[in-house]
C-alpha cells in the first residue's frame, strides 16, 4: 500500500520517522547497559522492521548488536476464535511465523510494535514470550501511543504520543512493507463500534 492509497493527515514524514527511531534506540542503550543481555523482538507484522532497524541502530551507536526476534501473537489474541471443524465467525488473521533462535531465559527483552492502543496486541505478545522461555524483564518500545488503553500496560520507549480519537486510526507505513515510511492520521469509522 503507497502513501497515495491511504489518504490522511501525515504526522511522521521519512526524515522525523528516522529520527524517532534514533532517540528510541538511544534510549535502549541508556537502560541496558549490557546490551550482551538484551533481545529485541518485533511483533508481527510491522514490529518487526521496527526492531532490525533498532537492532542496526544500537549496533551503530553502542558496537553491539542485541539478539533479534519476531513474535506472532495470532493464536494468542482474545479475539480470535478457532472452532472445532466450523467456519470461523469473522475473518481470521494472517499466522506469520515466530522467530526466536536464541534463549529468553534470564534476558532482557524488548517487545518492539509500531502502534500501542488498548493493550491487548501487547498482553498476547507477553503471553506468547513466556511459552518460550522466561526472560528477567520485558521491556516495551513502540512507535506511537495512541491512548485508550484498555488493560494496565504502559511503553518503556515511545516515539510519539499522538492522542486519538476512537473515530481515528494511526496508519504506519514502513518501506520494508509498504515501500513508503510515514505515519497518517485515518479517519475511521468502523472503529467507533468496537
Amino acid at each position: 500500500m503507497s502513501a497515495t492509497e491511504v489518504s490522511g493527515k501525515i504526522l511522521l514524514d521519512a526524515d522525523a520517522l528516522s529520527r524517532t527511531l534514533s532517540r528510541i534506540a538511544h534510549e535502549i542503550i541508556e537502560a541496558n547497559p549490557d546490551l550482551a543481555e538484551v533481545a529485541l523482538v518485533g511483533i508481527q507484522t510491522r514490529g518487526v522492521p521496527l526492531a532490525r532497524r533498532l537492532a542496526r541502530l544500537i549496533e551503530e551507536r553502542a558496537g553491539e548488536a542485541p539478539e533479534l526476534g519476531a513474535v506472532d501473537i495470532t493464536f494468542y489474541r482474545d479475539d480470535v476464535t478457532v472452532r472445532g471443524g466450523e467456519a470461523p465467525l469473522a475473518a481470521q488473521p494472517l499466522v506469520r511465523a515466530t522467530q526466536l533462535d536464541f534463549p529468553l531465559d534470564g534476558r532482557t527483552v524488548v517487545l518492539v510494535d509500531d502502534v500501542l492502543y488498548t493493550g491487548r496486541t501487547i498482553r498476547a505478545a507477553i503471553e506468547a514470550l513466556f511459552d518460550y522461555g522466561r526472560p528477567a524483564r520485558v521491556q516495551l518500545a513502540v512507535l506511537v501511543d495512541r491512548g485508550h488503553r484498555e488493560l494496565p500496560i504502559r511503553p518503556d520507549y515511545v516515539g510519539k504520543n499522538l492522542p486519538t480519537s476512537r473515530g481515528e486510526r494511526i496508519q504506519v507505513q514502513l518501506v520494508e512493507v509498504d515501500e513508503v515510511d510515514a505515519v497518517l492520521l485515518v479517519s475511521s469509522p468502523e472503529e467507533e463500534s468496537r
